[in-house]
């Protein structure tokens, strides 16, 4: 929602920016026009780049879903919940708070039901570190197509790995308490690409001769 509003923002914005200069042109007579098609061309990259930004923070399919895993040929959904802190919260990767942590795997492919499912969870990012296992739960059948557990997770990094009998695992890294640069860095190219643009706009405007004449007459 935020990307959206900005990308409306940045729109409006860029829109009055060429409605004033019409309007001014009126007051200002000079020999050298403004770029119009350079500003309306950078107007519409803006308007479908930044739609494009937005679907890509929102809806996405389940195969984009970063809280999905492919398990065996199938996939699986992962959510953390820690009522204690904050009682409708669902978080997945990255886990706000130490303390009393349920954990939940839904078996998204209905194959996956058929198959014990074994899910542990240990200490640090090297899976086969089972001295540092913190939860196990050992392969069963799950008819409902869900696995839950509860363990107790302190700040640090964890390693979530789901086994089903017979097949390939997979796992997902856990931050507890953690900052993840990556994803700031990446939640950060939307309002980023606004403003490059924005600059550009201004860029052209008061390269030509008009918007000279603009800070002129503004300043007299």
């Amino acid at each position: 929602m935020t990307t959206i509003f900005l990308a409306i923002l940045a729109v409006s914005i860029a829109s009055g920016t060429i409605y004033a200069s019409v309007s001014m042109s009126r007051m200002v007579r000079v020999q050298n026009r403004i770029p119009y098609h350079r500003i309306i061309g950078l107007v519409a990259l803006l308007a479908v780049l930044l739609p494009g930004l937005a679907y890509a923070h929102g809806n996405v399919t389940i195969e984009e879903d970063g809280c999905v895993r492919r398990v065996g040929g199938g996939l699986v959904h992962f959510n953390a919940y820690q009522p204690q802190n904050e009682a409708k919260a669902q978080y997945c990767t990255e886990i706000p708070g130490e303390g009393e942590t349920f954990l939940v795997v839904d078996l998204v492919d209905s194959g996956l039901r058929n198959t014990a499912v074994g899910v542990r969870v240990v200490r640090g990012l090297t899976e086969t570190a089972e001295d540092q296992t913190v939860a196990y739960w050992p392969p069963a059948i799950h008819p409902d197509g869900v696995v839950r557990g509860e363990t107790t997770l302190a700040k640090g990094l964890y390693t979530l790995i789901i086994t089903p009998e017979g097949l390939s695992p997979s796992s997902y890294i856990l931050r507890v308490q953690q900052v993840d640069y990556t994803q700031i860095a990446r939640k950060s190219i939307g309002p980023l690409a606004i403003l490059l643009l924005l600059a550009l706009i201004g860029y052209e405007l008061s390269k030509s001769k008009r918007g000279r004449n603009w800070r002129i007459f503004g300043q007299a």
